[in-house]
């Protein structure tokens, strides 16, 4: 069964850290998820057998977690964080866990370059389908874990508020859905390009057009405007690959990955968490654009059209993890919208990475 190709390729990856060579992200468990969802279960070990070359050693703790708020980005506690997740993991049903960890890690979406989120997105998606197991279970454990670990806040985010709605305006909120397309349109982008995501995300501050641009997008007000949000954010996310895909390939895939992460999760919400989540999503995917996207957008470029299974073979063919993650993504997003400029997006990923 293919979700025993996937506990399979966890069990193996459990034995590597959430990065190496210093702050790179393991892709492997969300990789080998994807892979598994889209019926590439005979790939999984082989690709792998390539990936695990790269993979650093888990982390070994230095003590348990007492204060988690003081703990919250401290990277030298990673193996803290993996222990303390999965004991927890071990001591209670994973969604009462999630539910009580999800409100503390959101404000925190940045963490290493949004992988936390993601992988959290691909580890509970693999609990819904498959149901939960160990190896399921430890999974979600190290994706919380490495979200803690690297918790980053977005410059500004904070003062991103979903307002209580009354009842008497919950048909006019869902008449005035948030307006995604103006406010991605809107991003400024940063001047200075060097370094990593941190360093650029620490000059968002600086910009003086920053905050007022992610206060721009109207806040959800119900839980069903911020399902539709994140739909809409994934959607326009991905078309924008095809714009500015060209500036930097690989980082401007977590624009898309990142909210699909959050749209995944809120299956195992409470409502009351899936207007906060559709602000911190927004935040992720602006602060990404506005780091790594250039000024000017080019014409999409010409990719030769395909159905979705063509389009994610295409993927896999290819091999890199961001190739797959982001056809993983878009044919979601194809799924509820039909819009072939989503598999072009994917298309157009195979021929930049």
């Amino acid at each position: 069964m293919s979700d025993g190709i996937l506990d399979e390729a966890y069990e193996r990856l459990h034995h590597t850290g959430p990065e190496f060579e210093g702050w790179l992200s393991n892709h492997g468990p969300m990789a080998v998820e994807a892979l598994v969802r889209h019926g590439y279960e005979r790939q999984v070990h082989r690709w792998l057998d390539d990936y695990l070359t790269r993979l650093d050693e888990l982390p070994r703790g230095l003590r348990p977690i007492d204060d988690w708020r003081a703990a919250l980005g401290d990277a030298k506690r990673t193996g803290d964080w993996l222990a303390y997740f999965d004991r927890q993991l071990r001591e209670a049903p994973w969604r009462d866990v999630l539910g009580t960890w999800w409100p503390r890690l959101l404000p925190g979406i940045a963490a290493g370059a949004t992988h936390g989120v993601i992988r959290v997105g691909h580890a509970v998606r693999a609990l819904h389908l498959y149901g939960a197991n160990p190896p399921r279970l430890t999974e979600l454990g190290q994706a919380l874990g490495y979200w803690a670990a690297r918790w980053q806040q977005v410059p500004g985010a904070d003062r991103l508020l979903a307002p209580v709605l009354s009842d008497s305006d919950a048909e006019q909120a869902d008449q005035d859905g948030p307006d995604v397309a103006a406010a991605l349109a809107g991003l400024p982008r940063i001047d200075d390009r060097t370094g990593g995501i941190r360093e650029r995300l620490g000059r968002l501050g600086s910009v003086p057009r920053w905050e007022p641009a992610l206060a721009a997008l109207r806040p959800a007000r119900t839980p069903g405007e911020a399902e539709r949000g994140l739909g809409t954010l994934v959607y326009r996310a991905g078309l924008d690959y095809l714009r500015f895909g060209h500036a930097e390939p690989v980082m401007l895939v977590h624009a898309v990955t990142a909210p699909t992460a959050v749209l995944r999760t809120l299956p195992a919400l409470d409502e009351a968490l899936w207007a906060p989540s559709f602000a911190a999503a927004w935040a992720a995917t602006a602060a990404v654009t506005s780091v790594y996207a250039s000024n000017d957008a080019v014409t999409p470029p010409s990719v030769a059209a395909g159905t979705p299974a063509e389009i994610f073979a295409r993927a896999v063919r290819h091999g890199d993890e961001h190739v797959v993650k982001l056809a993983d993504a878009v044919l979601d997003a194809h799924a509820a919208t039909g819009d072939q400029r989503l598999l072009d997006a994917a298309g157009y990923a195979v021929q930049l990475i």
